[in-house]
């Protein structure tokens, strides 16, 4: 039973380990490339124009582009599925059980972005506060998991709860002030489309292609409203259903009527094609495998590969390859305050709102677990990669210059983070 209840947990970690591996790797390629003799094909690559237009309607965007505002979408839309499915049936379903992780995640946000306030003395630079508050959740397990069995399944569980509402925050922040130019009517019309096909999913019926169509329309219209698009995938993703249509007695008591309608016209197939009763008993047992699936797990499950080992390797490879040398301008004052305020940011705010937690007795440690744990994994939340680098590109649109610099300070604290967490839970004992 047990085994049962943790393997899908297991097998996520499985999975986002691989992404922070594959992520580490196109990160590495990317500057590599950028630095090479070829840098200038890297640059060419990511900013070739690629469009359509319909009538007097058109879409040209730089390839990078269409990476950051479209795979992402699906990267949010991801995120939105893990987000509800956690406030309805997992780590978040209850205060008692969210307490924990929204403690500590309240202090990895809120002290990273106090610190580089506080390090911050430029008016062009003030607002990217937002940058050092994310925590790459693929990135961070792929550590762990460095680390065996030397690390508690409850510390991973921790880890991936807090992180879900670090993302959670990272999207308001983008929706509320990295937002620009907004076309209200464009945004209103959006919202609308999104509420129907909650309306339409929960009360009708859930349909994959409706919400596919819908989904596009909406996303052109968050595009063209001035509202970063990968909002809109976290909205689209509040739509998708997790009640079941059936329930599993209701299901294997179909597979028994469909065994026995399959065993009755076995003797009239080919015996290489079915019988026309057959085909009929297996579209039928189509027809209720699709029902008895909540569609927020099926769509969860299989969108977790697409993203752990294609969206976030390119949107790594097509945004980390930032030039390094000594005659290339760099912004130093926020390359270190964004590397200071992701590592020491992250690590003071989730040690220290923990500790106050547990002395205020608002929370409890859980018995595999003890304060060393929770200084470790507050070292590795500062690897802020995927979601800080998003955040910087959205905050210094069109200056090169502190793009670049931010993401240099985004590598060294992640890269710092790292190592700095996965030295301290090796040497914790337990």
């Amino acid at each position: 039973m047990i085994k049962t209840i943790i393997s899908p947990f297991q097998r996520f970690v499985k999975t986002e380990s691989l992404a922070g591996i594959l992520l580490f790797g196109a990160t590495i390629l990317a500057l590599i490339w950028a630095n090479s003799d070829y840098a200038w094909y890297y640059q060419r690559l990511w900013n070739f124009p690629i469009g359509f237009s319909i009538g007097d309607f058109e879409i040209k965007k730089a390839l990078i582009l269409w990476i950051n505002d479209g795979l992402m979408a699906i990267f949010f839309f991801l995120i939105g599925l893990e987000l509800k499915r956690e406030l309805l049936a997992g780590e978040l379903n209850s205060p008692k059980k969210a307490i924990f992780p929204f403690i500590a995640a309240l202090g990895g946000i809120v002290v990273p972005i106090g610190l580089y306030i506080l390090l911050n003395d430029e008016v062009a630079t003030a607002h990217a506060w937002g940058i050092p508050m994310a925590t790459d959740i693929a990135f961070a397990l792929a550590v762990l998991m460095l680390l065996g069995s030397r690390v508690p399944l409850s510390l991973k569980v921790f880890l991936t709860a807090f992180a879900i509402i670090d993302d959670l925050a990272a999207v308001l922040v983008i929706a509320l002030f990295y937002s620009h130019g907004i076309h209200w009517s464009l945004l209103l019309y959006a919202i609308l489309l999104v509420l129907a096909l909650g309306i339409y999913f929960h009360k009708v019926k859930y349909h994959f292609s409706i919400g596919i169509i819908v989904s596009i329309i909406v996303w052109l219209l968050f595009l063209k409203s001035g509202i970063h698009p990968t909002i809109a995938g976290v909205l689209l993703a509040l739509t998708i259903p997790i009640k079941k249509r059936i329930n599993i007695k209701d299901y294997t008591e179909k597979l028994d009527f469909v065994k026995a309608g399959i065993i009755t016209n076995s003797g009239l197939s080919h015996k290489h094609l079915l019988s026309k009763e057959e085909m009929n008993c297996i579209d039928f047992l189509g027809d209720a495998t699709q029902e008895v699936r909540s569609p927020l797990q099926y769509l969860e499950n299989k969108l977790h590969g697409l993203a752990a080992y294609f969206i976030l390797p390119v949107f790594a490879f097509a945004n980390a390859g930032v030039k390094i040398s000594s005659d290339i301008p760099v912004d130093f004052d926020l390359l270190w305050h964004i590397a200071v305020a992701l590592f020491l940011g992250k690590l003071a705010g989730i040690a220290g709102f923990t500790w106050a937690g547990i002395r205020l007795k608002l929370i409890d440690l859980p018995a595999q677990l003890n304060f060393k744990h929770i200084i470790g994994i507050g070292a590795i939340a500062g690897i802020g990669f995927t979601m800080s680098m998003f955040i910087a590109n959205l905050a210094f649109a069109g200056d090169d210059l502190r793009i670049n610099s931010a993401k240099i300070g985004i590598i060294i604290g992640s890269f710092v983070a790292g190592l700095t967490g996965y030295v301290i839970l090796r040497l914790v004992k337990f």
